[in-house]
Parts: structure tokens; sequence; C-alpha cells
């Protein structure tokens, strides 16, 4: 019995060993996160095999995992940059990346857990600064954001190339003007649209003259022929014609054949 408690320290203290041997040699990882392993007597970082996936892992304690987040990630940033006439112009973007999967080892080995502020930052300010510098003012509020957002993009994804991380998308979520330049430039957008209007007007208006003037013409035109075509045996014809059908009615009358001018009928009377 006096041997027990010697036996029993021993085997506690080898209990809390075994125990945190096996914690420190499991390692879990959770949904929409990918883990590298460096090798502490294996060559360091892992680069040439993919990275852990989720779930439940054995490693060996005196390794590390490093944990990283793979899905889609957003980033906001808030800007001030120069127009190409040298005006200090505020832009606000989000972008939209995820590192490369395959490569999250030499992300890891070359860039560290803090690529985002050594890597990624620097290339959409750098890309801002150029696409924003081809653009006035003007250009910037009125037409072109949506060709800044995509030019953005391209030029980061050009500065990204072969740097394990991959930008999904850049939204170009506000442009702020200095207060008089914008005001300027909404005057003169006020101006062109009015004098578009008034052209707008003063096309209908010569439409509707030019019409009008067409329809005269085509009216005289058609009382020149008609007045040419009516002779005096014409005339003549007509009015007998008119006489036969007006004694077919039923209503009393009285006819005088050859009493009026030119020789046509006299009609008298209608009840």
């Amino acid at each position: 019995m006096e041997r027990l408690p010697k036996i029993g320290i021993p085997l506690f203290i080898g209990i809390v060993v075994l125990i945190i041997f096996i914690a420190k040699s499991t390692v879990t990882i959770d949904s929409g996160e990918a883990g590298v392993l460096y090798k502490t007597f294996g060559g360091g970082v892992v680069t040439e095999e993919p990275p852990l996936s989720e779930g439940f892992h054995f490693v060996a304690p005196w390794n590390k995992v490093f944990v990283y987040e793979v899905r889609q990630q957003s980033i906001d940033e808030e800007m001030t940059v120069l127009s190409s006439n040298g005006l200090e112009i505020s832009l606000d973007a989000s972008v939209w990346f995820q590192p490369e999967y395959e490569a999250l080892g030499k992300l890891h080995q070359e860039k560290g857990e803090a690529y985002i502020q050594r890597l990624l930052q620097p290339a959409i300010r750098s890309a801002t600064r150029a696409v924003v510098g081809r653009y006035n003012p003007e250009q910037l509020y009125a037409s072109k954001r949506e060709a800044i957002q995509q030019e953005i993009f391209d030029e980061t994804n050009l500065l990204l190339e072969d740097q394990y991380v991959q930008v999904n998308e850049v939204l170009v979520r506000d442009v702020s003007l200095p207060s008089t330049i914008k005001e300027a430039i909404e005057r003169k957008l006020r101006q062109e649209q009015e004098s578009l209007e008034y052209e707008f007007r003063l096309s209908k208006a010569e439409q509707e003259a030019e019409r009008q003037r067409i329809d005269a013409e085509g009216k005289a035109r058609a009382n020149s022929i008609l007045s040419q075509s009516l002779t005096d045996k014409i005339l003549q014809e007509k009015g007998i014609q008119a006489t036969i059908e007006l004694s077919k009615s039923n209503n009393s009358k009285v006819i005088v054949i050859g009493s009026g001018k030119d020789g046509l009928p006299i009609i008298l009377g209608n009840n």
C-alpha cells in the first residue's frame, strides 16, 4: 500500500504527458480553411504537396500547422488619388479575393500570413493610382465608372500574376470630387442637357414646318389639276347627272329643263 503513491505519481505524469502529446499531434481544420504544414526537422514549409484540407489531422508534435481562410474574402479600400490633371479624387472600392488553394504553401513561405497587407493592398492601390491617372474628373464623375472598375481589376491581376492570390472582382462604390469641381461638372451637364432639349424642339418644329409645306404644295397641285380638268362640258354633264338623281327623290319639286345658267336645269321647291 505504501508503494501505490510512488507508482501513482509517475503514472499520473505519464498520462498527462500522453494527453499533451496527443493534443499537440492533432489539428482540426474548419470549413473554408486549409492548413500549411511546417516540418521542423523535415525541410520547413511543405510546398510540393496540397495543403491540409478541412477536418481532423494527426501531425507530429514538433511540427506546426498555419491555418488560412481559402474561401472568397472582401476588403474595403478608401484611397485618395490624382486625376490626369492633378486634382485629388477620393475613391472607395471593395475587392473580392482568395488565396490560390494549391499554392497556399508557397504563399505562406514567400509572403507570410500578412499577405493581404504586404501584397494585396499595395497592388490595389498602385493599380487604382495608375487607372485614375488616365482620366479627368468629368470622365470619372459622369461616364467612366464601369470602365475604371474593369481597368483596376485588370491592372491588379497583372500586378498579382504569379503571386498566389486570385482577385475575383473589383467594385468601385463611390468616386468623390472636390465640391467646386463637382458643382462645375453638374452645371455643365445641365447646360448640355438643356442644349440637347432645345435642339430637339427646334428639329421637331422644322419637321412640322416641312410637313405643312409639303401638305400645302400637295393640295395646291391637286386643286390645279382639278381646275384644269373641269371643262364646261364636264360641268354640264355633272349637273345633268345630279338633276336625274334629285328627280328620283320622293320630295315634291318642279324641274325646269334648260332654264338655268349655262342651260342647266332649275329645281324649284323641295316639299
